[in-house]
């Protein structure tokens, strides 16, 4: 498939799986920096209501960075990887003190935030400055794999980087990127996103049974108040997952002991 049959595909599919969401509406840097920090491995259908009660708390980065990190944690409950919740509390925080509570308009710039790599940067300056930067997440490299590597395995993001740079449409970078989101979403809703041809491809564990869905636990029944670790441990029935859970938290500093209580870090 040639780059101007490929770019008539994706439009054309584009105009019909277009989604309607929040952060497409109202493109402003810092709302599209929450929803790709939402989104990283997490669905639009779950962020979509978080990202408008998260945004209805924080309607600005200036809210964001003076609100407390116990807050910010509570706001995140629900969504998972609550690391993320930090790095954009610091991130807000950074804006704030370094950028007068502008956000930066290069790469450079937004990489410099916490926990914006490559990839939520590229995004940024694609949806919001509607600059033609390659990026890559899953929908985008289903949508190639699909049409350029069909019958490869083990494909690198700089061999996927270098066909996304050759046929993206420079002229409307926003809306090439939403066409490309909605359409891989489509692919993989047919059964046709074999994210398994990355060499990057990491199969996500489980939920439950995890480290990870304690950590949550930990994290959600600490929102309600602070407890005695006797306490929290009876309250989620804890096992042997609980001290390491309880332990890279203090460490992460998402929670804080004061004195003989537990609490979300402040």
């Amino acid at each position: 498939m040639d780059t101007r049959e490929f770019q008539e595909l994706i439009w054309e599919q584009g105009r019909v799986l277009y989604r309607s969401m929040p952060w497409r509406d109202d493109t402003r840097p810092y709302y599209v920096m929450v929803s790709e920090i939402m989104l990283q491995q997490t669905q639009v259908s779950r962020v979509v209501p978080k990202f408008e009660a998260f945004i209805a708390q924080f309607p600005s980065i200036e809210s964001l960075a003076e609100a407390s990190l116990a807050d910010v944690l509570t706001a995140w409950s629900g969504l998972g990887y609550n690391r993320r919740a930090k790095f954009l509390h610091q991130a807000a925080q950074k804006v704030v003190q370094e950028y007068g509570g502008e956000m930066p308009a290069t790469l450079e710039g937004l990489m410099s935030l916490p926990g914006v790599g490559i990839n939520t940067a590229g995004a940024i300056m694609a949806y919001s400055y509607n600059h033609p930067v390659v990026f890559i997440e899953t929908n985008i490299r289903t949508v190639y794999f699909h049409h350029f590597f069909a019958d490869e395995v083990a494909v690198t993001d700089k061999a996927l980087r270098e066909v996304v740079e050759e046929t993206i449409d420079s002229e409307h970078p926003r809306e090439w990127y939403w066409a490309m989101m909605d359409y891989g979403s489509f692919l993989k809703q047919q059964g046709q996103g074999r994210l398994d041809q990355s060499h990057h491809y990491k199969k996500q564990a489980p939920l439950k049974g995890s480290l990870r869905e304690v950590r949550g636990q930990i994290i959600a029944q600490l929102a309600k108040q602070p407890l005695r670790e006797a306490e929290l441990r009876t309250v989620l029935s804890a096992d042997n997952r609980f001290e390491t859970a309880l332990s890279a938290l203090i460490d992460e500093r998402l929670v804080a002991r004061d004195g003989d209580e537990l609490q979300l870090a402040r």
